[in-house]
């Protein structure tokens, strides 16, 4: 396809050739070719070696050569908003200077790697694609500050996002997520302002049925919390009955500690009780 950016030609009755357009073009910092019917990103853009600011949003544009990047080291600012792209050549690593970035409303299955290496980013929108996952490599680009991952299809975010220091917004609001990273509270502490996250699946919880009576549950629990306890005491007449008894000795065995008050509980019910000695009551 023809992008008006091709070679010279001759006009009409003239024997001298036109000045090339693209050595015209090459002096230009900031170019605008949205809203047009590209299907791919024109290769004649390598040579605008000044480029800084590449504007092809609303085209139909399905791939992008990867050779396209060999001419714009200064670009700083690409936006690729409303076309049909459903991968990113690893080669988008040599847009070393990118400082903003923007793809949504494509259909981008996954972010390459090689995007985490742009370490001058601060803005990265990749909101209204098809991600279902992000790379641990997020955590490189450490001068991210806005990360917009809205209406994708992700499920978990990596460990290596709490690692974004400079991060300010966050937005993944739209997605399939069920709990957040533990290391999350390390995002809000190194100050992160602006949280997105409706939409989703969080804290969801299933209904789980007993399989025994719940007034056998409690029994069950009080007395193997009061067995435990007295188990603690020396020369407690249960140690030896609790010896002797096998099936008893395999249940006490899966005891867990409350955090709460400390003492032992059973993996069936997990709520705290008050203790009282037995001489008390």
């Amino acid at each position: 396809m023809s992008c008006g950016l091709g070679p010279a030609c001759e006009e009409p009755g003239s024997s001298q050739q036109r000045s090339d357009p693209i050595q015209v073009l090459r002096m230009l910092t900031e170019l605008n070719l949205g809203n047009n019917i590209f299907e791919e990103v024109p290769e004649q853009l390598k040579y605008l070696n000044s480029l800084q600011k590449l504007h092809l949003f609303g085209n139909k544009i399905a791939t992008i050569s990867p050779t396209i990047f060999d001419g714009l080291e200064k670009l700083t600012l690409l936006n690729l908003n409303n076309n049909r792209l459903k991968y990113l050549p690893p080669e988008i690593h040599r847009l070393e200077n990118l400082e903003y970035m923007s793809l949504n409303n494509n259909q981008i299955g996954s972010i390459p790697k090689e995007l985490c290496s742009l370490e001058k980013l601060s803005e990265l929108h990749l909101s209204y694609n098809c991600l279902i996952m992000v790379p641990e490599e997020i955590g490189y680009m450490t001068n991210l500050r806005m990360l917009c991952l809205s209406r994708n299809q992700i499920e978990v975010l990596p460990d290596g996002l709490c690692k974004l220091r400079k991060l300010r917004i966050l937005d993944v609001a739209g997605n399939r997520i069920r709990v957040f990273p533990t290391a999350m509270e390390d995002l809000l502490l190194m100050g992160l302002k602006e949280l997105y996250c409706e939409d989703n699946p969080l804290l969801q919880k299933q209904p789980v049925c007993a399989i025994q009576e719940e007034e056998m549950l409690s029994l069950t629990e009080m007395t193997a919390r009061f067995i435990l306890r007295e188990l603690n005491e020396k020369d407690s007449v249960l140690q030896t009955a609790v010896k002797q008894n096998q099936e008893v000795g395999k249940l006490l065995s899966e005891k867990c500690v409350c955090a709460v008050c400390g003492q032992a509980f059973l993996t069936t019910r997990l709520e705290c009780v008050c203790f009282m000695h037995v001489k008390q009551v």
